[in-house]
């Protein structure tokens, strides 16, 4: 559970300038397909809506497409120590503030305001949910022409989080798009954090830009203090607030029911992301990363083994680990170019390999007595999914072991997340967990294949490192 306060000094935006920000794929919707498609707009209180996705709002007018904005709260709970304003009052300013800022934004668009209490969404899932979908069957779009615009699920404030999960639940199960707006994440979050890196940019033009700063300065209520007496200070400081200045907005994107990526589409993405940096994903810099790996290498119930298998090895830091524990081992990826650092990572270890496969519809042939799946799994469809662990159960030694890590967060543009991928593993190979670990963002778990004495027992020594990497 995040714990911040809007008074925190948080994040500068120098360092999410610094962190690659402007660097994300675009949202790869077609400009030209956006006026037959419908957009809900959900927002928990009066700004959000502006703050996370305002010259979105503003390039959706303009490119006709029909827009629908869901308003739950009146927000009202913003200064509760005011001594000037009553929750009432602050609620009618505040309203009053959504429809010009909108107004501003998107003229053309529909305005809902639920009545629901500010900070108290939990317990208001299912009419928020019944909200959605009955404005999403008044569209008279089909299923995959409706996109959900929601607060990033794991943005941190209560209120936020509920609807973006709810958002998520009805996009899920209506098959429509949804796009996820950060607002408070970019306050308590740092560059370190491995969410944004799966996110998709919107450039915004000039115009979009001068929308978007009117629409802001229409919730004064927010970004100007009531009065000058304590418990009217300004509830959005100005270095939260350079945070929506960018010249563009950042989603958490998730594709309508058949447009969600699959392996088949591996390969080109991931070149794409490593042709942009050569670690993408910080690897050999970020603590949390090192700290995963050498959990990853802790929880492994043997110290070394036959043959190994990592699937998904991307430039190879995890897999000089695994390596030297391995009399053989072989690394595989979709993308060669992570492929060939990985193998440059390898060269120390003579009895290492590297394949360049798209799993699971090719696999390496051997046995193996050790198979990881690190950041892996989600990047598949749930078919997809079966079928490598079915892979794994065909080429696993009895009593070998599997391994699995994974990010427990949303993966934008992909169908699955890591608890589920965790749990379909439990649910399809009934084998027993011989570790558990689980923290907030990631879950590193161990299962063992049945029948048979450990396959890393009487395993002779791995080779020695002799490379540059060799710890």
């Amino acid at each position: 559970m995040v714990t911040f306060s809007h008074a925190d000094t948080g994040t500068a935006e120098s360092e999410w300038e610094a962190s690659g920000l402007s660097v994300l794929p675009e949202l790869p919707l077609d400009p030209g397909e956006l006026a037959a498609m419908t957009f809900i707009v959900l927002a928990a209180h009066p700004d959000d809506e502006t703050l996370g996705a305002g010259g979105f709002l503003s390039r959706l007018h303009a490119a006709g497409a029909a827009v629908d904005v869901l308003l739950c709260t009146a927000g009202e709970a913003s200064h509760p120590d005011s001594p000037t304003t009553t929750p009432d009052q602050l609620a009618a300013v505040r309203l009053h503030e959504f429809r010009a800022a909108v107004s501003g934004l998107a003229p053309a668009a529909s305005r809902q305001f639920l009545h629901f209490r500010d900070g108290h969404l939990d317990a208001d899932r299912d009419r928020i949910a019944a909200a959605v979908r009955e404005t999403i069957d008044a569209s008279g779009r089909p299923a995959n022409q409706v996109v959900i615009v929601a607060p990033y699920r794991s943005d941190g404030h209560t209120d936020h989080d509920v609807l973006g999960a709810v958002a998520a639940e009805v996009a899920a199960q209506g098959g429509h798009g949804l796009l996820e707006y950060p607002v408070w994440y970019w306050l308590w979050a740092s560059p370190e954090d491995r969410a944004w890196q799966s996110w998709v940019r919107v450039p915004l033009t000039p115009d979009e830009q001068r929308a978007k700063a009117a629409a802001l300065l229409a919730h004064s209520s927010q970004t100007q203090p009531l009065s000058d007496q304590p418990g009217d200070e300004a509830l959005l400081a100005g270095s939260f607030l350079d945070h929506f200045s960018r010249a563009w907005e950042t989603f958490a994107w998730h594709r309508p029911a058949g447009g969600t990526n699959s392996a088949g589409d591996a390969e080109q993405i991931f070149d794409a992301v490593h042709s942009r940096s050569a670690d993408p994903w910080r690897y050999t810099t970020s603590w949390y990363e090192r700290r995963k790996r050498a959990l990853t290498l802790a929880i492994l119930p043997e110290a070394n083994y036959g043959s190994g298998l990592e699937i998904g090895c991307s430039i190879g830091t995890l897999s000089v680990e695994l390596a030297s524990r391995c009399r053989e081992f072989v690394a595989v990826d979709a993308s060669s170019t992570a492929l060939a650092q990985a193998a440059e990572r390898l060269s120390g270890y003579p009895s290492a390999r590297t394949l360049h496969l798209t799993v699971p519809q090719h696999w390496p042939e051997g046995r193996f007595d050790l198979v990881v799946v690190s950041e892996t799994g989600y990047y598949l469809t749930a078919e997809e999914l079966a079928e490598l662990f079915a892979q794994v159960e065909g080429s696993l030694n009895p009593g070998g072991t599997l391994v699995l890590c994974h990010w427990r967060h949303p993966v934008s543009g992909w169908e699955l997340d890591g608890d589920t991928v965790h749990a379909l593993a439990r649910q399809q190979l009934r084998w027993p967990t011989e570790g558990l670990y689980r923290e907030k963002d990631f879950v590193l778990e161990v299962l063992v294949a049945p029948d048979g004495a450990r396959a890393g027992a009487a395993v002779p020594e791995p080779h020695p490192a002799s490379g540059p990497d060799a710890p």
